[in-house]
């Protein structure tokens, strides 16, 4: 496992040396190598999946600081775009870019391949799918159909959001028949950091990437013929969805360079010391006094609980000497929880089972799923999971309580629940869904925003980046509204 991490460390060494477009071709310059094996190729590609999502700035991050999770600690000036949502060509600019140079360009070296390399190949799409889904949330209408070419394409076009969206659903069929219909194909063993070569796993995966683009489109008005046909095709095929969390770990050590991306960032360093991250950053105001209000165990799982007591910061707060002079010090907030930090050597969550569960829950209340368990049960599944993952226990006390919001027979709004419930389950592992969800449904409702925002409303998407208009500046479409222009499925 340590050699696996090591190579997909080292990888990019040699391949920055290499053209993507000449993979696997034959090169007599042992000075320039352009020939990289796809057991290397891939552990490096999911390492760069764990980085995009996990590091400090990217996608966690963001949507952790647009739902109101997360807040800073007094003595530190650590989020001030974020609490500003000051929205420009740089604010999180390093998610279109670091997807584009580096994720997907990896997983595009593996989609060239042929037989017997059918089983990375299908691994390849998924994983594309996975992360063209992210970029048109942020974003809408981005570099597709022509993206990834290098020299042959060189200023990519813009390609429409939605057409984007029924693509990937076409890429992810083609995937799973990869998969299926891989005769004598060579399959991936520890190289692969996410399932280590269980390819029925694989295509599970590929079905949960669909359920999550249908039902991100499943407030749309016109939609229905087209989602309930998606998802007859899912049933039809026959394999499910995920059965536990899907995480990257190539084999993640407490050694410098080496440790969860999550972990690295706002855990401990090599050392054992707490990170700079860690101390800045902890619980707003809101998301305490809303969990302690549901009587959610979950609390002290998602955030530390000091010893004066549980106690989070409002966003934005200027004045951290009011009511009480050094309260908001860092030992004495609400920092990031042991339920979500566990350790250097912890997977990098891609996607979780509650949040699967509780995909299933909002299609199956709203009839684009019409067989299997009931929207009550996946609800409730989908809680379990999210206890489950955080160690929090046994979730049938919390569920079974005459409450809105958490009992499924006491929510008037059967949606709002579904939706406020995968808000707690992703806080601190994949919370860019939330925020998504937040723009397409309103959900959860009532959620504060920024003492410092200028605006009365958070962003619903980011702007496309500085370096764009330099180098692609043709095509890059006029920048929508970054407060007002909802992404196409939540218009």
């Amino acid at each position: 496992m340590k050699n696996i991490l090591k190579y997909a460390f080292l990888l990019l060494a040699t391949v920055l040396m290499a053209s993507c477009e000449e993979f696997l071709d034959v090169n007599d310059d042992p000075n320039n190598p352009v020939t990289v094996s796809p057991d290397l190729v891939l552990p490096t590609a999911q390492v760069y999946t764990a980085n995009v999502l996990h590091q400090n700035r990217y996608f966690n991050n963001l949507g952790n600081m647009m739902m109101y999770n997360w807040s800073q600690s007094d003595g530190f000036a650590w989020y001030p775009d974020e609490f500003k949502y000051n929205v420009t060509s740089s604010f999180y600019q390093q998610l279109f870019n670091y997807s584009y140079s580096n994720t997907l360009k990896m997983y595009q070296i593996l989609d060239q391949l042929e037989s017997p390399y059918d089983n990375y190949k299908a691994i390849a799409k998924v994983m594309k799918a996975y992360h063209f889904q992210l970029l048109v949330d942020c974003y809408g209408d981005i570099p597709y159909s022509e993206a990834l070419l290098r020299s042959q394409e060189a200023t990519p076009k813009y390609d429409d959001a939605k057409g984007i969206y029924e693509n990937l659903i076409l890429q992810l069929d083609t995937a799973i028949l990869l998969i299926k219909n891989a005769q004598n194909a060579v399959v991936p063993g520890l190289d692969d950091a996410i399932f280590k070569g269980n390819m029925n796993n694989w295509v599970k995966f590929a079905n949960t990437v669909k359920l999550r683009i249908l039902v991100r489109q499943s407030s749309m008005a016109g939609r229905d013929a087209y989602l309930k046909a998606e998802f007859a095709k899912i049933a039809s095929e026959g394999s499910g969805y995920i059965t536990a969390d899907v995480g990257v770990n190539p084999g993640y050590v407490q050694q410098e360079n080496k440790q969860s991306p999550l972990w690295n960032t706002f855990g401990k360093d090599v050392g054992g010391t707490n990170t700079m991250n860690n101390n800045a950053t902890c619980a707003t105001d809101y998301i305490l006094t809303f969990l302690q209000e549901m009587s959610d165990p979950r609390i002290d799982r998602l955030y530390e609980k000091p010893s004066t007591g549980h106690l989070g910061v409002p966003q934005g707060l200027l004045d951290y000497d009011t009511p009480v002079v050094d309260a908001y010090m860092p030992e004495k907030v609400s920092n990031i929880g042991p339920g979500i930090l566990k350790g250097p050597n912890m997977p990098a969550i891609v996607y979780t089972l509650a949040e699967s569960f509780l995909n299933q829950a909002e299609a199956r209340q709203r009839g684009l799923i019409t067989t299997g368990d009931d929207a009550k049960t996946l609800y409730q599944k989908g809680i379990q999971a999210s206890f489950t993952t955080l160690g929090a226990g046994d979730a049938t006390a919390y569920y079974s309580q005459v409450k809105n919001l958490a009992g499924w027979d006491a929510s008037s709004n059967k949606i709002q629940a579904i939706i406020t419930q995968k808000w707690i389950a992703v806080n601190g592992m994949s919370a860019e869904q939330s925020w998504f969800d937040y723009s397409r449904t309103g959900y959860p409702a009532g959620l504060p925003i920024s003492l410092q925002a200028t605006t009365s409303n958070r962003p619903v998407r980011l702007f496309y980046p500085a370096g764009e208009y330099s180098s692609n500046g043709a095509n890059v479409p006029a920048q929508p509204n970054a407060f007002t222009e909802k992404i196409f499925w939540g218009k």
